[in-house]
């Protein structure tokens, strides 16, 4: 026979967060905690910006990757869009002496239209995400190195670099970049949370043959969504070109499986339909604070690549239990 505070404490746990919403954070707090045992730099300002400013381009990548995981897609070709999208802007602005915001404007319509190529090819062919996104994947590839003839283009106006310029917080230093994709992190937020278009995503990766009966245009959701991702890849590939201060024809080319890691790491299902945009951001921060802090300590590069495997694998087996149950 159950006691009257019964319900109450039933309410009260339906109000606390999942394992996979609080999952990600205690894994970057323990991540921390590990480093900053076995490195006093770990800790610093310094080193903190410096994570922030490492992480902000594969971050705003998984904003795009976020969205398309969501609805039960994936995509393969987000860092080649991203350079893509980085070599047409530079090329415009230095060789063509396109003004800089109009070039920035085209590198990130140029990542948006494959993105909307991506859509076209996936609802009206109905070919499969991996495949689509694994031919444009290379399509990008190839179309980048021939226009830049695999050479970077330097000497870049200072507007395009702007986003990699720093401000100071105290004793730490913060690029413009990094407000931009904590910006653009909240107005996701919004999105998905308190919009009728969010609503509308999380149904449609739910259930696509559910929110075609409701009445909802899948298709139409489907093309906005990896247009909105390819434009996403373009704003990366303006960050990525202020960060490192030239168009770089050879980037982009590990960015698609770690803009997946931090999806995966941040709680989002592969099969669709949940997780949040939060958690993105905290799996961003993971990969970031473990390439951080295993350089710090000596680790080998290949170390890191090997760690950051078996995360993903622990991450998608857990997600993989969890649909079951």
């Amino acid at each position: 026979m159950s006691t009257p505070s019964a319900p109450g404490a039933r309410r009260f746990g339906e109000h606390l967060p999942s394992l996979a919403e609080i999952g990600p954070l205690l894994a970057l707090l323990l991540a921390c905690a590990f480093f900053i045992s076995q490195s006093s730099r770990f800790l610093s300002f310094q080193n903190l910006s410096l994570i922030l400013q490492q992480t902000m381009v594969v971050a705003v990548i998984a904003i795009g990757q976020t969205l398309i995981v969501l609805t039960g897609g994936i995509d393969l070709s987000c860092g080649m869009l991203m350079a893509f999208g980085s070599i047409v802007m530079t090329k415009f602005a230095v060789v063509l002496g396109v003004p800089p915001v109009i070039a920035i404007f085209c590198g990130i319509a140029a990542s948006a239209l494959f993105g909307l190529l991506n859509g076209l090819l996936i609802t009206r062919i109905k070919l499969p995400a991996f495949i689509v996104t694994l031919g444009t994947l290379n399509i990008a590839f190839a179309l980048t190195q021939l226009y830049s003839n695999a050479e970077s283009v330097t000497n870049l106006p200072n507007a395009i670099m702007f986003f990699g310029n720093t401000f100071s917080i105290g004793p730490a230093e913060v690029t413009y970049g990094t407000v931009l994709t904590l910006l653009m992190y909240l107005a996701t937020w919004f999105v998905l949370r308190d919009t009728v278009p969010g609503r509308h995503l999380y149904a449609l990766g739910n259930n696509a043959e559910a929110a075609r009966l409701m009445g909802l245009k899948s298709q139409r959701i489907l093309i906005t969504v990896y247009s909105l991702a390819g434009v996403f890849y373009g704003i990366a590939a303006l960050l990525a070109v202020s960060r490192t201060g030239v168009g770089d024809p050879q980037a982009g080319q590990t960015e698609n499986l770690d803009s997946i890691t931090a999806v995966v790491l941040g709680g989002t299902s592969l099969f669709g339909g949940r997780g949040s945009i939060v958690g993105t951001l905290l799996g961003a921060l993971i990969v970031g604070v473990f390439r951080n802090g295993l350089t710090l300590i000596g680790v080998s590069s290949v170390y890191q690549v090997l760690i950051t495997g078996i995360l993903v694998i622990l991450a998608v087996a857990a997600d993989k239990l969890s649909h079951r149950r």
